[in-house]
């Protein structure tokens, strides 16, 4: 057996980097922190013009597709790309609209209906003798209102000093801003010129990589790539139709905050497995404040709803397009949830059917054949 240096360097090299990797972890884990940190406004870029791109290759299909004037071709790409940006404006707002308020009104007649209910409490722990005349009467002289009040003052101002709360909060607000500036700033040069630069990066691959490695690099990203669109695009048709279903039975059946909860559970849907059931949560307690008896008619017709949406809705509009049976999608959404939160409960299940698909194709390959 031949043994080459150059293969023999290699591996010294990466025992070496994993060594120190191990030994100085705190510092490297910082250092790749602080990267991620400062590429921060780039990968929200990059996320918001690969969703974008869905929607602006949509308008492309659509804007004069049989025209052959110049004229069409040059303001295909700047005026799709304004439609999708506005798309995207006009569905944020809209659900600020119809949450924000509703949301707000809700919590102040809960604040509004806490004091009663104290005094509510009082009346039967007297009644029922659990606790002495004297306390009773001293809980009954406490401004409740007040106090409730000042509670909530307390937590949304904290304890700190205030005015480096304020100046806390003006940093942040400006820091967030001038991070989403740079990132719709990148996105727009992402998808302005996403064909040179699908170029470029396949010139990178060709060049330093080797053919086999280069072919088989291509067609994972091909998979991850089919994946996460048609993730994106069957996760936001199934929520639209659970959000319109909710709110068109909420108002048939008379319940209160109909459009509100709608578009709640509309968007918590985009979440797998537990988003609806998130933004159910959100709703029983917005119609409680109004009336317990609908709060329980509207979880009755939830989970209705969610057992038709389970066994018709998502196995034809997002798990026939994704291929994965449905305990991995579970397993996705818990994993990548407790990794990463939310973002990753939406980015698990996509990863996982890329991962599912390149595994059961190696799997199912036949002897001798080529990846």
């Amino acid at each position: 057996m031949r043994v080459e240096w150059k293969s023999c360097f290699r591996i010294g090299v990466s025992i070496f980097v994993l060594y120190l990797c191990i030994t100085y972890w705190p510092s490297f884990s910082s250092f790749i922190g602080t990267v991620v940190g400062a590429a921060m406004p780039l990968l929200i870029g990059c996320v918001i013009a690969y969703i974008l791109n869905i929607l602006m290759s949509f308008y492309e299909k659509h804007y004069f597709p049989k025209s052959t004037k110049p004229a069409a071709a040059r303001s295909r790409r700047p005026v799709c790309m304004l439609a999708a940006f506005a798309s995207l404006v006009v569905i944020v707002a809209l659900l600020a609209k119809l949450v924000v308020p509703e949301l707000m009104a809700s919590v102040e007649l809960l604040i509004a209906q806490i004091p009663g209910a104290i005094r509510s409490l009082l009346n039967r722990l007297e009644n029922s003798g659990l606790i002495t005349e004297e306390l009773i009467a001293s809980l009954a002289n406490v401004d409740w209102q007040a106090r409730v009040q000042q509670i909530i003052g307390v937590l949304t101002t904290g304890v700190g000093n205030a005015m480096g709360a304020a100046v806390n909060v003006v940093s942040s607000i400006f820091s967030g801003i001038v991070t989403a500036l740079f990132a719709l700033i990148f996105s727009i040069y992402l998808l302005t010129g996403k064909e040179k630069l699908g170029r470029q990066f396949d010139k990178v691959m060709q060049r330093y990589m080797k053919e086999r490695l280069y072919t088989r690099t291509k067609y994972v990203l091909s998979v991850l790539n089919e994946c996460f669109h048609k993730y994106i695009v069957g996760q936001c048709t199934e929520a639209v139709i659970l959000g319109v279903l909710c709110t068109l039975g909420m108002l048939i059946l008379n319940i209160p905050y109909a459009t509100m909860t709608g578009a709640v559970i509309a968007f918590t849907a985009l979440i797998p497995v537990a988003g609806g059931y998130i933004g159910a949560a959100v709703g029983a307690f917005m119609i409680l404040t109004v009336s317990p008896i609908k709060a329980v008619f509207f979880l009755i017709y939830i989970v209705v709803l969610q057992q038709i949406e389970g066994n018709l809705l998502y196995p034809r509009v997002v798990g026939s397009s994704m291929g994965l049976p449905a305990i991995w999608v579970l397993a996705a959404v818990t994993i990548g949830g407790g990794i990463m939160g939310i973002a990753g409960m939406l980015i698990g299940v996509p990863l996982a059917a890329a991962l599912y698909r390149l595994l059961r194709e190696d799997v199912n390959r036949l002897p001798g054949e080529s990846a």
